[in-house]
């Protein structure tokens, strides 16, 4: 499989942003080639829609993945799993039904080459707080991902900030545990503080500072580099994105910065998402000297 040995912040794309082209006018092939000729190295899929047969994909499948991996030099970084504890409909999976989901999922990310796992929960309130059995679920799991070698990392995504009780929450089990299996994802929309005339902010969302990630970045294996609007000069005009990583370089942070775009446009027909992820990689690369 292949490597990419670079140290510190290294760009790679979350397939998230091809969500209204996968499987319509690109499959898997045309997105990691995509990202070859953007220089984008680490790779972030979701299981459940880029994982032919998921959750048991064919031997044939997985050997082709792998064939894909080699040929765009492509390094499998975070899958993105999701707990769905209502997926029986007329009650909650127990705490010992959403572990061996989890279980399962964790299997299949090894099996794949991965090293880190968006372990998603269903949220019972508007700011995203997961299930409350949320550290029964993973303190189980705990072994299944030291055996595999994954780190289950839930995203802290806005209307969440850096700064709300759940990230202290989570910093607490990794303390109290001393576990190096379950961390954090950094969702870059937590630094929004520019909206543009007529968008909608998410209610009592503060925006955090970048300087509020340096306690955390011990934490932290990979993040969502989300962007929303990149400038014709190859700016983000939302998120300060040249502090907040002028802060990961000076503090020694290694690991993937995965773009994910999300503005609606990408939804509009004839949009290619692709050029609007190369001017992004055009902002990454100034950014870390590339």
């Amino acid at each position: 499989m292949y490597q990419y040995d670079k140290k510190g912040p290294k760009r790679g794309i979350a397939l998230y942003s091809y969500s209204a082209e996968f499987g319509i006018s690109k499959n898997l092939e045309d997105c990691l080639e995509d990202m070859y000729d953007m220089g984008a190295h680490g790779l972030e899929i979701l299981a459940n829609t880029h994982i032919e047969g998921y959750p048991y994909p064919s031997d044939e499948w997985v050997e082709e993945w792998f064939r894909l991996l080699d040929k765009y030099e492509i390094v499998p970084v975070e899958y993105g799993n999701w707990i769905d504890s209502h997926v029986l409909g007329d009650r909650d999976l127990t705490t010992e039904e959403s572990c061996k989901m989890l279980e399962r999922d964790l299997r299949l990310a090894h099996r794949l080459g991965f090293t880190v796992m968006r372990a998603k929960m269903p949220v019972i309130s508007g700011d995203l707080s997961p299930v409350k059995n949320w550290r029964e679920i993973i303190q189980m799991a705990l072994p299944t991902a030291e055996e595999c070698n994954i780190k289950m990392c839930p995203e802290i995504h806005a209307p969440t900030n850096l700064s709300n009780k759940l990230v202290h929450d989570y910093v607490e089990f990794i303390e109290k545990t001393g576990t190096k299996y379950f961390g954090l994802n950094i969702d870059f929309g937590v630094f929004r503080n520019v909206y543009r005339e007529g968008e909608r902010r998410q209610p009592g969302f503060v925006a955090s500072k970048p300087e509020e990630i340096i306690p955390l970045l011990p934490y932290i294996y990979c993040c969502h580099a989300k962007f929303n609007n990149m400038s014709d000069d190859f700016e983000e005009t939302t998120i300060p994105y040249r502090e907040i990583i002028e802060i990961m370089k000076q503090q020694g942070w290694d690991g993937y910065l995965l773009s994910e775009y999300e503005g609606r446009d990408k939804y509009d027909p004839g949009y290619e998402v692709g050029q609007t992820l190369r001017k992004h990689h055009i902002l990454l690369k100034d950014c870390l000297g590339d």
